[in-house]
């Protein structure tokens, strides 16, 4: 059931890779001797990796989530780095260490200094469950870039579905945790919209309406559940404005010379061939003219601003060049994690609504 699909890229993306001219993607999940940190409910991911694939009905504890995606009693601890005997300092530097899930081994997972918290991935989810008064069902978890960062997922009973002339567009709502254990990433829940038949997730700027909460791991998470429930109240308020938004474009018809005008004015010819840019710019307009009028995700929204927003932003998740030869950064994007494309997804917007006229 789309309902119970992962809301990360590793689900099932259900475009048809040969109708495009993009690349696949690495899943960047943590594995070893056949096994891999990653649980979820419903169907298969696209790359059949699952250490525990749950019925789509079945109704998923925070200890079971823990335990399925090898999350469990990784003892994070902090190990102060030693000091050469000539050297002078008034701060301290820590190894973060934790037990690996696979091998029990001792891994260094990075280098942190002397304010740093420890959050370990029991607490952490235990705050997602929480945030929910315990009620929601877990649908993923999981573990990337070598144990560096970890993520969960539960399902939020809050969908709209934009359903002209049986369109029957779904959008479902997350609540999305993650954190880092090498001091890159702050604690984070955030309220994810999701459109299921791609999965793909349009985390986007709605005035001063706010969809996410994070605590740096410089402050203690314990006794952060009532603000950070404060800070998510806003969650239905959030998902209402993005349904209004959603509809609008939606009911915004675009033609085929419309369409083209819209994508060539957010990504316009170069006027000079330097380095086969004109050959790069050609392959992203036919990329995007495959995804919005050849790929099922599109059957249903064509024609209207709701469909082309989609075509660019899938474009984003799942088919755009790596930032420097790494495949995560496609991961992170299709999750609503990664700063950049949530940046990115907001100028699609904004361009798609001003040249397509929406209100």
């Amino acid at each position: 059931m789309p309902g119970s699909l992962l809301i990360l890229l590793l689900s099932n993306a259900k475009i048809n890779i040969s109708t495009t001219k993009g690349n696949t993607m690495a899943h960047a999940l943590e594995e070893k001797d056949g096994q891999v940190a990653f649980a979820l409910r419903g169907e298969p991911a696209w790359h059949g990796l699952a250490n525990v694939l749950f019925d789509k009905d079945e109704h998923i504890k925070t200890s079971t989530m823990l335990d399925s995606a090898k999350l469990s009693n990784w003892n994070i601890q902090l190990e102060e780095l030693a000091t050469p005997t000539d050297y002078r300092t008034h701060k301290s530097s820590y190894y973060v260490t934790r037990t690996n899930p696979f091998d029990n081994g001792t891994d260094i997972l990075g280098v942190v200094g002397e304010r740093y918290q420890i959050v370990q991935n029991e607490q952490l989810f235990e705050f997602g469950d929480n945030l929910l008064d315990g009620g929601a069902s877990w649908e993923s978890a999981g573990s990337i870039k070598h144990g560096t960062i970890v993520f969960g997922s539960l399902v939020i009973p809050k969908e709209f579905i934009l359903d002209a002339k049986g369109a029957n567009d779904k959008t479902t709502t997350y609540l999305m945790v993650h954190t880092s254990h090498d001091g890159s990433v702050a604690v984070q829940a955030s309220i994810t919209p999701v459109r299921v038949v791609c999965q793909n997730t349009l985390n986007l700027a709605l005035g001063s309406t706010k969809q996410s909460f994070k605590l740096r791991h410089t402050a203690s998470i314990d006794g952060r559940i009532a603000v950070a429930r404060e800070a998510l109240g806003l969650t239905f308020k959030y998902m209402d404005d993005f349904e209004v938004e959603a509809k609008a474009l939606f009911e915004t018809s675009v033609n085929d010379k419309k369409f083209n005008d819209i994508i060539t004015a957010i990504y316009p010819k170069p006027e000079a061939d330097k380095k086969m840019s004109v050959k790069k710019w050609e392959n992203k307009i036919d990329l995007i003219n495959d995804i919005y009028f050849k790929s099922p995700t599109q059957q249903n929204i064509k024609g209207n601003a709701w469909g082309v927003l989609n075509a660019l932003t899938e474009r984003l998740d799942y088919f755009r060049a790596e930032r420097k030869g790494n495949t995560e950064n496609r991961l992170a994007s299709a999750s609503g994690f990664d700063i950049p494309s949530n940046v990115e997804k907001n100028k699609l917007f904004r361009a798609v609504k001003e040249l397509a006229g929406v209100k």
